[in-house]
């Protein structure tokens, strides 16, 4: 549990069954890394989250080259790494790329332990069958979990609730049962190809902590000119979500988050059907939701190496 003490103007909710007691918004990793940052501003970020009540951190091992992990470990020096709930995300599917993966994770983010890994972009229907191969990616993490590098196994995805759900009957057939699932859950994703309506309930149902990521679509959804970025993080809120995950590249953005939380009060359905009809034609076809209907946010897509060798039984029956 963390040792940190709640904050007044931030709700917290508990992680599934895992019992943790987390930030009800999770800072995002992703945009921390990008280049026109400096250090200086994304450890500004990072600690300022801290100090107004954001105690869910989230990252990935691809992002910008590692650079993200590497200012959020320096970030979260002094003191800080013992305030925050960590999450990051692998992508190697073979046992040996995920172990590697990971240890450069740990080192970069400085720190013994990572509260919570993740298997990243879940997009294809083999993807669940490479993970659970015996010499696949969760085998590395449970390894890793019972050496005490982590506490938590979850995965992540951005393509297709029915990826997703394919991931999950794989894991049960496999005995396994995740701790949490990562999805985008925003006003767009109700109406179109909907993690909500297909995914939602199942995580519900289990107690799998549900990451609510994407709540505005990098900034997409309000090109609609549909609905406002408050709006669109309260509509997050509203769902049985854990933590909705969202990136600040500034500290004005952070400001917008945090105001998001202070002011979120739970929307009855009278007040979420204007929000979902204003915005049902602009979903309708996907266009705001770039994640799902093409691949330039699919960073293994473009990266096949990261996911490391095909299990041996696979490779003995390829063509050569």
């Amino acid at each position: 549990m963390l040792k940190t003490t709640t904050h007044a103007d931030m709700p917290y909710r508990v992680l599934g069954r895992t019992g943790e007691r987390v930030s009800a918004i999770g800072l995002g990793g992703w945009h921390l890394g990008f280049t026109h940052i400096e250090d200086q501003l994304s450890t500004r970020i990072v600690r300022s989250a801290i100090d107004r009540g954001i105690t869910f951190m989230d990252n990935s091992w691809d992002y910008n080259e590692g650079r993200s992990e590497l200012r959020m470990g320096q970030a979260l020096r002094d003191g800080y790494r013992d305030k925050v709930f960590l999450m990051t995300k692998i992508d190697g599917r073979s046992k040996r790329e995920a172990a590697r993966q990971l240890d450069e994770s740990l080192r970069r983010l400085h720190t013994d332990r990572i509260d919570l890994v993740q298997h990243h972009e879940i997009l294809r229907y083999e993807d669940p069958h490479r993970i659970f191969d015996e010499e696949g990616a969760n085998a590395a993490l449970v390894e890793a979990r019972q050496a005490g590098k982590l506490r938590y196994i979850g995965f992540t995805g951005h393509k297709d609730p029915h990826i997703h759900l394919y991931m999950l009957e794989v894991a049960r057939r496999d005995g396994f049962i995740f701790d949490t699932v990562q999805m985008p859950l925003n006003v767009m994703d109700a109406h179109y190809r909907s993690f909500e309506k297909l995914v939602l309930p199942d995580l519900v149902k289990q107690q799998i902590g549900v990451l609510g990521m994407k709540p505005l679509a990098n900034g997409l959804i309000l090109k609609s000119r549909t609905v406002t970025a408050i709006e669109c993080l309260h509509y997050s809120l509203n769902l049985p979500t854990s933590v909705v995950i969202t990136g600040c590249d500034s500290m004005e953005i952070l400001e917008q988050a945090l105001q998001a939380a202070r002011t979120f009060r739970p929307m009855s359905q009278a007040e979420v059907r204007p929000l979902l009809a204003r915005t049902a034609k602009a979903a309708s076809t996907g266009e705001f939701e770039l994640f799902k209907t093409t691949s330039i946010f699919d960073a293994t897509a473009y990266h096949p190496r990261w996911l490391g060798e095909e299990p041996e039984h696979v490779q003995q029956v390829m063509p050569g």
